[in-house]
């Protein structure tokens, strides 16, 4: 999916013509005007991705990733009973504010601009679930082959007495006697200009159209109640800090029946006491004395994956000379090669010798070392 192509805006596109292009296309293909839902939310898509600078960079670097997600991750080998798709947060090293979560679909917002509203999609969104935004803390050498985590969540689930129907078990769902089941009723307002009549969300029934015919008593009507679910969640291998897991149906329990809200996982990565991240690749610092940088050597290095592996130091290295080992870095996000282990030398002065290494440094320094 190529959000530019969506909008019909070249790539270098400012930010006003890519805001008037979203603004021409929504009104366009508005579903409360004839047009395409499917069409519509592609191009809420690509608008909230492109008008955010720090997104849109994202996007023109890694693209949208695991593009049309329906089970599993695309031939990653990751688990396939949650729908699961990817967005991109704000990066700490980038030392903007926490991260603002805004992934919702901009039809409520166009209802208003457009003068589309409806009481059905009031109804609807009345009794959606809230999305739950949390933060998971993983290690550096969980991302190297990435892990399933089982995370409990303390939120709304469906009432295990009336189900999420709202009503005790036996009895009924009526319909609405004020709004008739439609969820809305209509307000006449006298101005100046004359009388104006607007829908509104029906009193009575909050914007259901329906209700209990007697109220459940665990859960008040609400058809559902607050307790623990453990859901499973994977992290693929080359996550970073700041990268945001949405799982679609995992927030709150809508009430009575309606849908429930998402969750929203931000990335942690905790770092390595020795090894430094930067991008795909690991840097580190490694001690060595003089007669190792002047004569050459063999040294065990430690990797990621809790094994050493031997270096050859070249004769007559300086310090602070970077020696790059390959494929000893993070995976690669798209899955394919990893990135470099470089090691950084640092020739170790010794503070403290004995008698007889002062006498050899002084040999050495006789004959110009």
């Amino acid at each position: 999916m190529d959000y530019y192509k969506i909008l019909g805006v070249s790539k270098d596109a400012s930010s006003e013509e890519i805001k008037k292009a979203f603004h021409r296309l929504a009104h366009k293909h508005h579903p409360h005007k004839g047009g395409d839902e499917k069409k519509f939310k592609e191009i809420n898509e690509a608008y909230q991705v492109l008008s955010n600078k720090e997104k849109r960079a994202q996007y023109d670097k890694f693209g949208r990733i695991f593009e049309g997600v329906g089970p599993g991750f695309s031939g990653q080998g990751g688990p396939t009973d949650w729908d699961f798709n990817w967005a991109w947060g704000r990066g700490a090293q980038e030392g903007g504010p926490d991260l603002e979560f805004d992934f919702g679909d901009l039809g409520e917002m166009f209802e208003d601009f457009f003068g589309f509203g409806s009481g059905r999609s009031q109804k609807k969104d009345f009794k959606r679930g809230k999305n739950i935004k949390i933060d998971i803390e993983i290690s550096l050498e969980e991302v190297l082959k990435g892990i399933t985590k089982t995370i409990s969540l303390y939120k709304q689930i469906i009432c295990p007495r009336c189900q999420g129907k709202g009503g005790e078990p036996g009895t009924s769902v009526k319909e609405c006697f004020s709004c008739r089941g439609t969820g809305q009723v209509q307000e006449i307002k006298k101005t100046f200009l004359g009388s104006f009549t607007k829908w509104a969300v029906c009193p009575e029934c909050k914007g259901e159209g329906q209700r209990p015919e007697k109220p459940c008593n665990v859960c008040q009507g609400e058809g559902r109640v607050k307790g623990e679910k453990d859901i499973k969640v994977f992290f693929p291998a080359g996550v970073d800090s700041n990268q945001i897991i949405e799982i679609r149906g995992e927030g709150d329990v809508g009430k009575r029946g309606g849908r429930a809200g998402d969750l929203y996982i931000r990335i942690l990565v905790r770092q390595h006491p020795i090894l430094k991240r930067r991008g795909d690749d690991l840097f580190i610092s490694f001690p060595v004395t003089f007669s190792q940088a002047a004569l050459g050597d063999e040294i065990e290095v430690p990797t990621l994956e809790n094994k050493k592996i031997l270096l050859k130091i070249p004769a007559g290295i300086e310090s602070g000379k970077i020696l790059r080992i390959s494929g000893k870095g993070i995976p690669h996000f798209s899955g394919y090669g990893k990135g470099a282990l470089y090691v950084a030398l640092v020739v170790k002065t010794p503070k403290k010798i004995s008698k007889e290494q002062k006498e050899l440094l002084k040999k050495l320094k006789e004959l110009g070392l």
